[in-house]
């Protein structure tokens, strides 16, 4: 895949979206949403125990595991400001403005999850071989869900359409800024392993995908369409390999 091609795909996932907000019902949202979700998390935890620690460990990254666990970490904080929309969750935020943190933090976070987009095609992890496309489709599968909660929470908020649309629109752009900045920079020039960004982006995912996976219902038990969701999600990543 040409790296403009993955970018306008990024953009697409998430303005496709927004667009899916506009056609579903109320009850409808909730239950896209978690489903997608459900098949985002299966796929994301099922590419990080094929393809993305395969690769960080052999490659002798010795350190691998406490970047990946700064990476969760990372992403506790980034949840801690957002809200956990990053797997669903809506309704702490259901009021009449958008807090610029929620935003703020949901941006750097598809910052840092582009970055290893951009170090694969330019050229820094040349050697990873074709997991850059999983880690790739793990983004734009977990970007739609993402984007059909955020522009519920425009929707009911009282910014508008318009200015629902320019922030959406905004925050399509983050991925590819991550990953144009993954084509810029060179970690090995400022004396780190070429694998740490995406060392932190498996924990990051880590985290996103066990909190989708084992969050629970009302009655605390798994929903049947949800774990077929999930199985599917995990399914699809096999046939990726």
């Amino acid at each position: 895949m040409s790296f403009l091609s993955i970018q306008i795909t990024l953009i697409l996932s998430v303005l496709f979206g927004g667009l899916m907000v506009s056609y579903l019902k109320s009850q409808q949202k909730a239950k896209t949403i978690k489903l997608t979700l459900a098949f985002s998390g299966g796929f994301l935890l099922a590419i990080i125990f094929q393809h993305l620690l395969p690769d960080l460990y052999q490659h002798d990254f010795h350190q691998a595991g406490l970047f990946i666990l700064l990476g969760f970490l990372v992403q506790l904080i980034l949840e801690y400001f957002s809200g956990g929309i990053e797997h669903g969750h809506t309704h702490s935020h259901a009021n009449n403005r958008i807090p610029f943190t929620l935003f703020v933090a949901l941006s750097i976070h598809s910052v840092i999850e582009g970055f290893p987009l951009g170090n694969s095609h330019g050229g820094h992890l040349s050697h990873v071989g074709h997991d850059h496309e999983t880690l790739f489709w793990g983004i734009v599968f977990h970007q739609i869900p993402v984007a059909i909660a955020l522009m519920t929470l425009f929707v009911n908020s009282k910014m508008g359409m318009f200015k629902s649309w320019i922030f959406l629109i905004i925050f399509a752009l983050t991925t590819p800024l991550g990953a144009i900045l993954g084509t810029q920079i060179n970690l090995e020039d400022l004396g780190l392993n070429i694998h740490v960004i995406l060392a932190v982006v498996v924990g990051m995912f880590l985290h996103i995908s066990t909190t989708i996976i084992f969050e629970t219902s009302e009655n605390h038990r798994v929903n049947l369409l949800k774990l077929v969701c999930i199985l599917l999600g995990a399914g699809l990543s096999m046939l990726l390999s």
